[in-house]
């Protein structure tokens, strides 16, 4: 490893704070290394990781011999265990994959054969009587039963990444966003919204823009096309029949999973993506017809949920590579270093599975960088992180012990998800600021529950206030979503 010429030059420096960017940092923090994420939001998993389904797939939806496949694989023997050291809940649910006829049959043989030859362990192919003692409300012939599917909160394994990375040495810069880059033989300048930053090395996470960060060093190898999927969320109470993800046998050209359920680790219950091209990367709309669609779909697998009610809509963007119209299937992950910017390492069409696939995707970056330099690792590495106690999963003499050492525990500003103020103030005081509600709804499901935010809103605010910000500093999510706009009296 060269010598630094300024203290200002890092290492490496890692464009995009969503999942893939986070456990690349992570990864990096393991060495002698000293590597900074720059995200252009004012939080992680902003952009394509925070409309993930929260699915860890087993890895027989991917083609054989693909680095999707192997990177799905490689994940998914190391998220169980990541997960747990970083204290992020997940549940190994299992899954079933539901044919109503005997042609769906056949693709599920196919599907079963496609994960045998990938390693996708204990697939089975099981019948109605199989599926009703695994999920009696769900309706199908035959299934793929795959045992090591689960279930993970999205963007809490973003955001413990990063804070692993930090508290490894790892810096995180929020609300930077990356406008140009400068190659100069020892380093590239990269100019942000903050001023420059100057790297040895470039890992280019950007997500939905990944092809115009790559642009920006002259190596723009792959376009993205922003793919549309919109959910509907239904009330926790519907997660008391679901336990485990419905998927519908996957259409022929394999454009999508199809229109699937999953249960989340706090009870309520997804519905979809849909899947469309759409011109906008910031085409976050949910419409109506996509929603009665939706529900139709979902509803025909598993008809009980229909009497749940929805509490919320929302969009989530893929990038794919592989645009409208192109044939032979959804086109692989890339992930390489530029022919024509050595040291500028490119991810590209990171769209499922790659949440599972991050941790194994991070390691392919250090093998890069250690095929052109020693790496040596750190000592003192701490692969966990402190568990956070959650009120909502203590039992009552926890709760009790907690609220008399503490009155903040005692005060709920969260009725829908049982959250305390001590709770609010730790989410505060973390180590990235969370000063937004978006940001204190992604660490303790504040606004996520049934009434959407209706009675925590004003509470959160009031904690933010007391906390040191201003009311017209309070946002959303950072930036200009500015709650208020001034006051109407002294």
């Amino acid at each position: 490893m060269e010598d630094r010429k300024t203290d200002d030059l890092f290492d490496v420096a890692v464009i995009g704070g969503g999942v893939v960017g986070c456990a690349v940092l992570r990864e990096l923090s393991r060495y002698r290394l000293r590597p900074v994420l720059l995200e252009k939001c004012f939080d992680l998993g902003e952009g394509v990781s925070k409309g993930n389904s929260g699915v860890i797939h087993a890895g027989f939806n991917v083609r054989t011999g693909s680095l999707k496949a192997r990177a799905n694989i490689a994940g998914l023997k190391a998220i169980y265990d990541l997960a747990a050291g970083l204290h992020v809940p997940y549940r190994k649910t299992g899954k079933l994959v539901v044919a109503p006829d005997e042609e769906g049959r056949r693709h599920l043989e196919e599907l079963k054969a496609q994960g045998d030859r990938n390693g996708t362990p204990g697939l089975e192919i099981v019948n109605a009587e199989a599926i009703r003692k695994f999920e009696p409300a769900v309706r199908g012939k035959w299934a793929l039963y795959s045992p090591w599917t689960g279930i993970i909160s999205p963007y809490e394994f973003t955001i413990a990444l990063a804070e692993s990375a930090r508290r490894n040495g790892a810096e995180v810069r929020l609300g930077r966003n990356v406008t140009a880059a400068e190659s100069k033989p020892d380093r590239f300048v990269l100019s942000t919204s903050s001023g420059p930053v100057s790297a040895r090395w470039v890992i280019n996470c950007a997500g939905l823009w990944a092809d115009e960060v790559a642009g920006m060093a002259g190596s723009a190898d792959f376009r993205v096309y922003p793919y549309k999927g919109e959910y509907l969320i239904l009330d926790k109470a519907a997660g008391d029949i679901l336990r485990m993800p419905i998927y519908p046998v996957p259409p022929r050209d394999e454009s999508s999973l199809g229109i699937h359920l999953t249960p989340t680790m706090e009870g309520p219950v997804l519905l979809g993506p849909s899947g469309e091209y759409v011109d906008d990367k910031n085409d976050a709309r949910s419409t109506r017809p996509v929603m009665d669609m939706l529900k139709a779909e979902a509803f025909r697998m598993v008809p009980a949920l229909g009497r749940f009610p929805v509490i919320h809509a929302y969009t989530g963007l893929r990038p794919k590579i592989d645009g409208p119209g192109e044939t032979g299937g959804p086109a692989d992950f890339v992930v390489a270093e530029s022919d024509r910017r050595p040291r500028w390492v490119n991810f590209g069409g990171i769209e499922s599975p790659g949440l599972t696939a991050a941790p194994a995707l991070a390691e392919m970056v250090v093998e890069i960088i250690g095929t052109k330099e020693a790496l040596s690792s750190k000592d003192g590495f701490e692969p966990g992180l402190p568990d956070l106690p959650r009120f909502a999963r203590l039992d009552d003499g926890a709760r009790a012990a907690r609220a008399a050492a503490d009155p903040d525990w005692g005060e709920m500003v969260c009725r829908c998800e049982h959250v305390t103020r001590a709770e609010v103030r730790t989410a505060v005081r973390n180590p990235f600021g969370a000063n937004s509600l978006d940001a204190i709804k992604r660490r303790t499901r504040c606004g996520m529950g049934r009434c959407q935010g209706g009675f925590c809103t004003p509470r959160i605010v009031e904690i933010l206030q007391a906390e040191g910000l201003k009311p017209e500093d309070i946002t959303k999510r950072g930036g200009l979503s500015r709650l208020v706009f001034g006051r109407i009296k002294p």
